[in-house]
Parts: C-alpha cells; structure tokens; sequence
C-alpha cells in the first residue's frame, strides 16, 4: 500500500511539474495573441465616420491665429493646413503665426497673437505648461485657446484654460507601437526607445511603450535613449553607430515618439556594412511624416508608424472653436489609432504620403454647420 502511495505521490509531483512547464508559453501565447489582434484591427481601412453627426451652425466673422511649435515640423505644418481648408470651409478668416522651434520664439508669436485680438488661438504642437503666461492672458481678454498636442489626453483642460486638446491618445499610440514590434517578431523583440524628456506627450508615449514591452516575456528593453527631437539631425548618426557598436545582434527594434529619429539613422546603418536582416527594424509613434511614408513604401530604415490624421484633426480644431463661440461642450471625439505598415500604406491616404482617412469628415462637418 506504502508503495502504491508513493507511486501517486511521485506521478502527481511530475503533472504538476508538467502543468507548471506549460503554463509559461501558454501566458506568453495569449500576450502574442492580443498584441497581433491589436495589429490587425489598426491597420484595418478608416473608411467609416465616427466622429460628431450633430453641433451649432456655423458663426460668422471669425478670426482664429495658429500658433506653431516648429512649421518645419510635418506634423504641425499638416495640421495647419487643415484649419486653413476647413477656416475657408466655414468662412472665417486664419492667421499662421511660426515659432521657429524655440520658447523664446513661440513667446514671442504668442505675444503677437494676442496683439491681433483673435476669438481663438490654436496651439500647433507644444506643451500648455510651456506658455502658460500667454494662455492666462488670452483668457483674460476671452480668447478661446484649443491645442493640438498640447497634452498627452484629448479633451479640455480647465485648469490651464484649454477649451479641448485636439490628440489621438498618447498611451494608444505609444502601445500600438510597441505591440507591432511585439507581434511582428513573434515576441522576441530586442528594443531601444528614442524619446525627448523636454515634450510631456514624449515622456507619456516612451512610458507606454516601455512598459508593453517590459510586459512580453520573451522581449527585452535595451535602453530608453533620451534625444532632443530638434537635434536628430546632428545626434542620431552618431548615437546610431554607438548602439550598433553596443547592442549588435540584440537591438533588433527601434521605438521612435516621432518620425524625425528615422531621418538621420540610414546614413549609419549604411555606413556600418551589416547585412540587411541584422539591421534594427525601425518603428515610429508619430506623427507619419512624408518621409516616414516614402522609407516604409521603399523598404528603408522604417517598417511603420502610427500616425495622426493631420488634415482631420484641422477640421476637428475648427468644429471645436465653433462650438466654443456657440456656448457649446466640446465634442468628445478623439480619433482611434491607425498604424501604417507596406500592407495597408495604399490605402487612406497613403498613395499622397499621408494619413487622410476615406470618411468622408469634410462633408460630416461641413453638414453639421449648414
């Protein structure tokens, strides 16, 4: 009897060793499978409007300033661009002010801006913490303030007198980002993150994506790499060809917060003379620059990257000012994630190099303030 007991005892040690051994791959399995599930439902065609269906009709004789972080920024010159289409759309009229890539030189368009007595300004690209002097004294002569990329979160910000702040969620863009390098290297990914510290919404984004690839485990975070967007072009080569020299054969991703990381990075893997496959695959959380378009359509130095749907958000930007002038709440659309990869780069937009969904938004707003 002692012996058949021991028998058990033994056989049942070794199940549970056996379920134990199991359960591991399982949970990384269920991991890989969200991740590729995630994928596959941002790359999906944006062919269906869910955004606003209903809101004020159109005030007249506006006036509105954009006020720009860096014009030479593709992101901040696309959304300009469609707050000057969707400004003539509802006949008002739009003043593009630059502020050339500096504080001091967005303190100064912010001063010009309130000298023009506008009934709203728009800030193209910047943190509401940078000009929050300016912003308090555009409240005080009732001047509507809307950002674009002026926080991580969409929606108003009451504290710092921001009627809404037009974004795609920092978090959703940052993990969509990630999980493509999770699931396109079937949860193996070795990863460096490029981020800038002096832009809130960067911080928020490398967090995120950090954080989704400390959650695959069969992933490792190589380092978090700390670079100011406006230096890449002097920075990168050189930081590039350092990383190449430290992490050769284990850095097989690069998680960028922006598109201009990957300007100035194939110069140096050119240079290093590895062949192609050993390369870093090269990912951006924003904001799909043309030339993010053209190395993904290429093949080269970039394998996607998850932009904002700049056109759009300009005509969002108008709506939510009208709504303003109108005594009205914001509308609480904030667009969902999109990831562009050579799979789905033809399609909404991507022929043009840019993410301009087929939605048909123009005539969605345009019927809103008839």
């Amino acid at each position: 009897m002692n012996k058949f007991f021991s028998f058990i005892r033994t056989n049942m040690v070794s199940i549970s060793l056996s379920l134990a051994v199991m359960s591991t791959p399982v949970l990384a399995d269920s991991f890989l499978d969200m991740a590729k599930a995630k994928v596959n439902a941002a790359t999906a065609p944006y062919t269906k409007w869910d955004g606003p269906t209903t809101g004020p009709k159109a005030t007249q004789n506006k006036t509105i300033v954009f006020l720009a972080s860096d014009m030479r920024n593709g992101g901040v010159l696309g959304v300009s661009k469609g707050v000057e289409e969707a400004a003539k759309a509802i006949g008002w009229k739009v003043r593009v002010l630059d502020g050339q890539g500096t504080v001091s030189g967005r303190t100064s368009a912010f001063n010009q801006a309130i000298a023009l007595k506008p009934d709203g300004i728009i800030l193209g690209g910047f943190d509401v913490n940078e000009q929050s002097a300016g912003i308090d004294t555009a409240a005080d002569h009732g001047i509507t303030v809307v950002g674009w990329h002026a926080a991580p979160k969409p929606g108003p910000i009451p504290s710092k007198h921001i009627y809404t702040n037009i974004t795609t969620d920092a978090d959703d863009v940052a993990s969509i980002a990630a999980l493509y390098a999770v699931a396109d290297s079937n949860g193996k990914a070795g990863v460096v993150i490029f981020t800038d510290s002096a832009y809130s919404v960067a911080i928020a984004k490398s967090d995120a994506m950090a954080k989704v690839i400390k959650e695959c485990k069969g992933c490792t975070l190589i380092s978090v790499e700390d670079t100011p967007l406006s230096d890449t072009s002097t920075r990168m080569p050189q930081l590039t060809t350092s990383l190449l020299q430290r992490y050769y054969g284990k850095w097989t991703y690069s998680l960028g917060i922006n598109d201009l990381y990957f300007d100035y990075i194939g110069s140096s893997l050119i240079s290093s003379g590895l062949p192609e496959n050993k390369l870093p695959r090269n990912l951006s959380a924003g904001d799909g620059s043309q030339s993010a378009y053209a190395r993904i359509r290429n093949n080269m130095f970039q394998v996607g990257t998850v932009p904002e749907p700049l056109n759009l958000h300009g005509w969002q930007i108008v709506d939510e000012l009208n709504r303003s002038f109108s005594g009205q709440p914001p509308s609480g659309f904030s667009t969902p994630v999109h990831l562009v990869t050579p799979k789905n780069i033809s399609f909404d937009g991507g022929e043009r190099g840019v993410f301009d969904p087929d939605n048909h938004y123009r005539e969605a707003y345009q019927a809103i303030w008839r």
